[in-house]
């Protein structure tokens, strides 16, 4: 059973950056896939970044391509996410969520229903 705890979020103003961290507890986290997904209220919960459990393979959406990066490091068992240049519109609740790959498919997953952990999320707003 692996733990998700997420830190970081806060109130921004646009223009801004923030940066998440998912500590990670209770499982192999070198062979955990990664991603970060956010959600505001009475909307689906959306990828934002994913990433293989190598790190070599990341995803993005258009929405965030170019000023997000996501980032693990094995040795902290914990999972980054860089946001730059947020916009109003960045504003949700992040989630981290994870799953065992057991070293195998070298992917970067990014829908929900892939993943198996969920971090309780934290908070994320950007004033214009």
């Amino acid at each position: 059973q692996v733990q998700l705890v997420e830190s970081g979020g806060g109130l921004v103003q646009a223009g801004g950056s923030l940066r998440l961290s998912c500590a990670a507890s209770g499982g192999t986290f070198s062979s955990l896939a990664c991603g970060w997904f956010r959600q505001v209220p009475g909307k689906e919960r959306t990828i934002v970044a994913a990433i293989s459990w190598t790190a070599a393979v990341t995803y993005y959406p258009d929405s965030v391509k170019a000023r997000f990066t996501i980032s693990k490091d094995n040795a902290k068992n914990t999972l980054y996410l860089q946001m730059n240049n947020l916009k109003p519109d960045d504003t949700a609740r992040y989630y981290c969520a994870a799953f065992d790959t057991g070293h195998s498919a070298n992917y970067a997953y990014f829908r929900s229903s892939d993943y198996d952990y969920w971090g309780q999320g934290t908070q994320v707003t950007v004033s214009s």
